[in-house]
Formats: structure tokens, sequence, C-alpha cells
């Protein structure tokens, strides 16, 4: 039973993970663009070098499973074709590619790992008193605004969105712009990023509704806004943002033999996180189990509860939910909001790499 999995995240490296803990006889190909397991959610800290936050494949792939560095060009019909011309075949495969960032010309994105290298080697050698900017008003460019400030109160750091902190409940929503300003971090709220005309680049300045300018000396684009185009360029229906249309069972409607999990799974209902990708990962590894035993499958379902945001190390909200995700007004502050940040980050790299020491 030869078995694929795209993608070695959070839902890449658990599905791998779980198959090979569950069917005996899978031979498991994991590829993956570079050799670590990235912890995303702490790209913040890797960022403002409060933190590193790869791990080598080898410590969190369980033995057997292979490890193959590479770039998968089109996948279908059985075959991964990788863009240095090897294919592999696969009785099964999982897509689990994640999401991407696509920041505007001059900016450095922050949402991939790549980017915050970038990031990281620009921040330390920006002079003291440098402007940073930080695009995006959503969990990503809070945490990135505020993990710098905090771990570098030599340089300014600006917040730039269209409503920093909306969509949280009012009170918690007060708390993270109280929790931002005492960083001194500068939150703008009608921010326009526009491109130079005559070198089709950032310039460093970023507009106002208002009509006024505010320069920066580096520019970190925190908006995740769509998904790798593998599955589009491959003929899976995908939808309107890029995304694999999955049955109630995780597997891709154009085909199959192909299932589909974390950020670039279209579920329904489903936001961009670990916290959506993980349950996914497991559930369509065990449907992958069940369906070799010739049991039904099970539909997909998970419940959400909270969103956590980490204000600096030292603070955090977590921000209760209704299962649906929306809000309610109830939510946690201060150090017993940054434990629950803490724990949930540390349990989703427990889970995902389950398998290797415990489960």
């Amino acid at each position: 039973m030869q078995v694929v999995v795209v993608g070695s995240g959070y839902s890449g490296t658990l599905v791998a993970n779980r198959v090979a803990k569950k069917v005996k006889d899978a031979e498991i190909a994991v590829i993956n663009p570079r050799p670590d397991f990235v912890e995303r959610v702490r790209l913040h800290q890797q960022i403002a070098g409060t933190a590193s936050v790869a791990t080598p494949l080898t410590e969190v792939l369980r033995a057997g499973i292979t490890a193959r560095l590479g770039t998968v060009d089109k996948i279908g019909d059985g075959t991964a074709a990788l863009t240095d011309g090897e294919r592999i075949d696969f009785d099964y495969a999982f897509l689990a590619v994640g999401s991407t960032v696509v920041p505007m010309p001059g900016a450095v994105p922050v949402g991939t790992w790549e980017g915050a290298q970038q990031a990281r080697a620009a921040l330390a050698a920006l002079s003291a008193g440098g402007q940073v900017t930080v695009v995006g008003g959503g969990a990503t460019g809070i945490e990135t605004a505020a993990e710098i400030a905090e771990a570098r109160p030599d340089v300014r750091v600006r917040l730039v969105g269209s409503a920093v902190g909306g969509g949280l409940s009012e009170g918690a929503y007060r708390r993270v712009r109280a929790g931002l300003e005492r960083l001194t971090v500068d939150i703008v709220d009608d921010g326009v990023i526009e491109i130079d005309p005559g070198t089709g680049q950032f310039d460093g300045v970023v507009r106002l509704r208002s009509g006024s300018e505010l320069t920066s000396d580096l520019t970190l684009w925190a908006i995740v806004a769509g998904v790798p185009d593998l599955a589009a360029r491959s003929g899976l229906q995908v939808d309107a943002r890029g995304r694999v249309v999955v049955d109630e069972f995780l597997r891709s409607v154009s085909d199959e033999r192909i299932f589909a999990v974390g950020d670039c799974a279209a579920v329904p209902g489903a936001r961009f996180a670990c916290y959506t990708a993980l349950p996914q990962a497991i559930h369509a590894a065990d449907n992958f189990a069940r369906l070799l035993e010739g049991r039904t499958p099970k539909p997909h379902s998970f419940p959400y509860w909270n969103r956590g945001i980490s204000l600096g190390r030292k603070d955090a909200i977590a921000q209760f939910t209704h299962a649906d995700d929306t809000v309610r007004r109830a939510y946690l502050a201060g150090r017993s909001a940054v434990v629950l940040k803490e724990m949930g980050s540390h349990s989703a790299f427990s889970t995902a790499r389950a398998g290797v020491s415990s489960l």
C-alpha cells in the first residue's frame, strides 16, 4: 500500500504518523520542500528572535516513514510528479500543503518559513530607532507586532489594518488594543498600502485614507490570503480561494484516492488554523483506515471553542467562541491566557508528532 503525503506542516506530519500507526503495511512517503517541521503558530517568535521553531523531520516522523525533499508540480491518476522530474506512484494521497502569503512587492511575508527567516535577518540588521510596519490587523499581524515590540524596544513598531482586532468581542477587542498600546505599538486603522507606479515595488510609504503618509524601514506582510495552487494546477476541483473541494469524509470530490486536510481543504465553516488542521488530519487518517478495513467512513465535524492571540511573552487573550466559531462575550487575558495559549501551541506540536514518542 503506497501512501503519499504532500506537505509536512501540522496536518501533514500528523496524518503521516497516524496512518503509519494504524495501517501497518503502508509505505508512506512525505514530500516536503524543506527538511524541517516548522511550528507555524510560533513564526512571530522566529522573527523576533525569541525562539527557534524548526525541528528536523527525522525527529517528528515515525520510524519507517520516508521524507523526500522536493516540490510536487502536479498530482493525480495515482502519481505525484515532482518539479525535478521524479514521479512517485501512490494508492492513496493526502494533500496538506497549508496556506500561503502573497505580499505586496517589496514587503516581507511573515506567514511562511522563508519569509520569517528573511524578516528575522532584516530585523536584526535594523538600527535603533528604525521603523517597523506590520500590515494585517488579524491574529498574525497582532502577534508579530507585539513580539517585535517586546523583543526590540529600541525600534518603533506600527500595526496597520482596516480594523486591528476586529472580529473579537468588544471586551477582547479593547484588551488586545490596550496590550498593544502597553508595548508602544502604534495602531493605524485606516492605512492602505500602495506600490510605487514607477518601480512596481512597495516604496516604504504607508498612505492613509486621510491622505497622510508614513515612512517605514521594514515592512512585514501578515495577511494570509490563499493556498498554493497545486490542486488547481492538477485539475482537482477547488473553491474560489483555491482550496480542494472535499466530501464529508475529507476526500477530493474529483479523486477519491486523494484526501485533503488543513488550510488547503475547503471544509465548510473552517478557518485557517492548526486548531482546525489537526482534527481534520486525525479524522482523514481514521477514515482511510476504516476504508481499508471495509468499514464505512464517518463524516467530519469539529466544534470550535476559542481563539488565542499572544501579546508578547507575558500577555495574551483567549477569546471564547461558539461551536460555529462566532465569538462569545467571554474571554481570558493576562497570565491565564498566556498559559492557555502556550498549552495550545505545545499541544499542537506534540500532537503532530504523535507516534514518535507516545499517543
